[in-house]
């Protein structure tokens, strides 16, 4: 079964295009890796899939409909901001989210508290759910942020840079935690990051996002000096050394 297929789109926002003419299709239960520069559009093909960028040309779908917002199919995590976090319990704040609201206080019933304990067991972050948001640690944040993506057990989840601002052991713990739950949910999950290495444990295939196009396929496949080069329309090199991948401008070298 295919979770997502973009069609001859053309995709961007304030009508300048960002993505132009691309084909991309993701298969239920399969975990992509979405790698490129910054500014190359690996946001603004998330905000299309969530429906809130509509496509300035061709088709964007998810599970066979028009991608559309408030989707109930699909969990969503959206970049860290860098501003001053809630003071709110975990269960509150992950309660606001059901209740629609931000960071608001939502009286929250008891099946309500049992879905969020779910959520939070499933990411292995129960012992949080009465502790403040702000006294987390960023590791254990990105777990109750998981938690509350998941929430409403979606078919499909977008990772907008989840490791961003973690150090390598925590990044690595993030990164089999989304497996996990992306193979015993039978989900499709597909995570940014700016570093492919540390997605390679998890990825079933890599969509490179770089000149205003895209390539999808197996790392074995994608992730070569040929493909790259097409992609980005210049000369790149890639070197795999110690089971790390390397890529850089061949024109820097």
């Amino acid at each position: 079964m295919t979770s997502v297929c973009v069609a001859a789109a053309t995709l961007g926002h304030a009508g300048r295009p960002v993505l132009t003419d691309i084909d991309l299709c993701l298969e239920q239960g399969e975990f992509v890796g979405l790698l490129g520069p910054n500014g190359a559009g690996k946001t603004t093909l998330l905000r299309s899939l969530l429906g809130l960028l509509p496509p300035l040309a061709g088709r964007v779908e998810v599970f066979g409909l028009p991608a559309r917002r408030g989707n109930s199919h699909i969990g969503y995590l959206p970049q860290t901001s860098a501003g001053p976090l809630p003071r709110l319990q975990v269960m509150d704040v992950l309660a606001a989210s059901l209740s629609a609201h931000r960071w608001g206080l939502p009286r929250h019933d008891t099946a309500a508290r049992v879905s969020i304990r779910q959520a939070l067991a499933r990411v292995g972050a129960d012992v949080l759910a009465e502790r403040p948001l702000s006294a987390l640690s960023g590791g254990e944040r990105q777990r109750v942020l998981i938690a509350q993506a998941l929430l409403g057990k979606p078919r499909l989840l977008l990772l907008d840079e989840p490791l961003a601002g973690l150090d390598p052991r925590h990044q690595a713990d993030i990164v089999a935690l989304l497996r996990e739950v992306q193979q015993v949910l039978g989900i499709t999950v597909l995570c940014s990051a700016h570093d492919i290495n540390v997605l390679l444990p998890a990825m079933d295939r890599v969509l490179f996002v770089a000149g205003g196009g895209v390539a999808l396929g197996p790392v074995a496949q994608i992730a070569t000096g040929q493909v790259l080069s097409r992609l980005y329309g210049a000369p790149i090199d890639v070197v795999r050394a110690g089971g790390h991948i390397f890529v850089s401008s061949a024109a820097a070298a």
